[in-house]
């Protein structure tokens, strides 16, 4: 199974293709949008075309990947992203245009997605966000993820220092699993009270 094409109410996700790299560069430029994400905004057209062959078309070639493009139902144009790695972490991972923020557009892609993984038997995925961003955390509160701990990493390329927080939601019953490579990798880590949030597990 490969990124299938999912609809929701508003949206349609589907793979990233040739004819979408001009809204594909919009999404990726956004300084806002990706300030917060492991690279850098794209300069040009070049650029987004190495982006787009790295991180969609050679997962499109793999035998399983959720690698979307997030559309509008209007025009089918991409306006943003998101993803499940297959990589043990099973990372869940977005991006939108600034112009689309506080929609309840990650939130409604989101489930379609996880609902998605879940469904072709996926044990569980795991999300960190920089904790400067806590409106990602919400975000993945929204989407029944639990708050599991906190870690502090080398971020790169970009070459500085960051905490993160690490969600965690299981589909395979096993409550008690917490996913601890970053915990176990980063000398600098700890849980946190976070005021309204769904309770952590101690690793």
């Amino acid at each position: 199974m490969n990124t299938p094409v999912l609809k929701t109410e508003r949206l349609i996700l589907r793979k990233f293709t040739e004819k979408d790299m001009e809204a594909l560069f919009l999404v990726l430029r956004d300084e806002k949008a990706n300030r917060f994400l492991p690279w850098f905004p794209v300069k040009n057209m070049e650029e987004t075309r190495k982006f787009y062959e790295e991180r969609y078309a050679a997962k499109y070639r793999q035998p399983q990947a959720y690698a979307y493009a997030v559309c509008l139902k209007s025009d089918n144009v991409p306006i943003g992203y998101m993803k499940v790695d297959m990589e043990e972490h099973h990372d869940f991972g977005y991006g939108l245009r600034k112009e689309f923020w506080h929609r309840g557009i990650a939130r409604e892609a989101g489930r379609a997605v996880i609902g998605q993984v879940e469904k072709d038997g996926l044990p569980y995925v795991t999300a960190t966000h920089d904790v400067r961003n806590p409106r990602s955390g919400r975000v993945m509160e929204a989407l029944g993820m639990s708050y599991r701990y906190s870690y502090e990493e080398m971020w790169q390329p970009k070459n500085f220092p960051v905490t993160f927080r690490l969600y965690q939601l299981n589909f395979d019953g096993n409550e008690g699993f917490v996913y601890k490579k970053y915990w176990n990798m980063s000398s600098n880590h700890f849980v946190e009270e976070l005021p309204f949030c769904r309770m952590a597990r101690i690793p």
